[in-house]
Formats: structure tokens, sequence, C-alpha cells
């Protein structure tokens, strides 16, 4: 089970957050601002859950300053924002996933649940072969992108999604089959975030990679011209 940190500045949400995450037998921590947020995650081994209509600060610089500080974390965002431009910049701040409010307290556990167990298998099961795309080495056991040039930075959702996209590399691969594959086997709700994530790994590695978009059906990851 997890060590959850709980960001809420409602004491009637946190608490039921609190006993709600309790009852599956995690541990947890409530702060009710960004700054005890950020003092809590300094010591790391933590994941969170994330308002990010705080008093003090903005949720979306509080949430890329938890993603620097806690890159491996699992991160999932609650909002009262519905817009799709504050979803997506929420998860190109470092998000997991998000909910909004109101919110299942079954369905935020079962979430939670998913993204940590997701992760556990992720480090449990790394393999031990390095994929070669292009100028691009992927080291899967290091978690490393590699390219001539230096290591390019990805956070962990965007690493696992460039290794089960490049592992196919000119094949198409479903919607289903890379949110089962990144995300869980269960996952249920909206798909946005691997739109977003593909969109990431677009602008973090450029001319290195081409994604195409298969409308109504998923990507492919294109072989490097050079194969």
């Amino acid at each position: 089970m997890a060590h959850i940190v709980i960001v809420e500045d409602d004491a009637s949400i946190g608490t039921k957050l609190a006993a709600s995450l309790r009852n599956v037998g995690h541990d947890t921590d409530w702060c009710q601002d960004g700054a005890a947020a950020l003092a809590r995650a300094a010591d790391g081994g933590v994941d969170l859950l994330l308002d990010l209509g705080l008093p003090d600060v903005d949720g979306f610089e509080l949430c890329q300053r938890l993603r620097d500080r806690l890159p491996g974390a699992v991160l999932v965002v609650l909002t009262a924002r519905t817009g799709e431009l504050d979803v997506i910049q929420a998860l190109e701040s470092g998000a997991d996933d998000y909910l909004t409010k109101p919110f299942r307290l079954a369905e935020l556990v079962a979430r939670v649940t998913a993204h940590l167990r997701r992760a556990a298998d992720s480090g449990d099961t790394a393999e031990a072969a390095s994929l070669v795309h292009g100028r691009l080495v992927i080291d899967r056991a290091a978690r490393r992108c590699l390219t001539p040039e230096g290591e390019v930075e990805l956070r962990p959702k965007e690493f696992d999604l460039l290794a089960v996209l490049a592992a196919a590399s000119g094949q198409a691969v479903s919607r289903e089959e890379l949110m089962s594959r990144v995300w869980d086997e269960n996952w249920f709700g909206s798909t946005k975030t691997l739109d977003v994530h593909v969109a990431a790994l677009r602008r973090r590695l450029g001319d290195l990679v081409h994604i195409t978009t298969l409308r109504h059906f998923g990507y492919r990851l294109e072989p490097p011209s050079d194969a």
C-alpha cells in the first residue's frame, strides 16, 4: 500500500478522502495548501491527490513543482474545472490523471489503486533489453531515453508509452491497448490523457519520432527513415 498525500483545502472533502483511502489500506496525510504539500514532498516516498483550487498557489504551477520533485510519484488532480484546456494543462503539468468535482469516492479509489498497481508492475517487470529506434535508444531497464546528443528527460507515463509504441514500430496500436498497457487493464473513463501524452512525446522528441494518429483507432510509430 502507498503513502498518499491529499492536498485539499475543503475540510469535508479532505477528511472523506483520507478515510476512504485508509479503508483500503493506504497511509494518508492531509495538507490544506500548496506550501504544506511542497514541504511534505521534500521527504519523498509519497503519492499525491491534488486540488487545483488552493488558496496560496496556482494549482498548475504546484502540479509542475511536485512532479519535478517526485518524478516517479502517482499524481492525480482533483478539480472543479471541467474545460478541456484545463484538463490538458493539468496533464501537461505532470498529472497522471484527473477527476472533475463532484466525483464518486469509489471511482477515485479505483483510479488511484489502478495507477499504483501499474506503477508497481512497471518497476517489477522492467525488461533488460533496449529498443533502438533510429537515433533513439530506449533503455527499458534503466528507463532512459538516449540520443547521440544526450538524454531526453521523459515523465514515467511518457516513457512507458514510447516503449510500447517503439516495440510495435510500424504497427497500428489501438487506444484500448495503449490504455491497458501504459495505464491499467481495467481503465475506465476518458482517454484524453493518452492524447496529451502523445502530444508531449511529439514535442519533446521532435523529428526523432513520427507518431501517426489513426482516427477512431489509435496510433502508429512510424519506422525511422533509415530503417
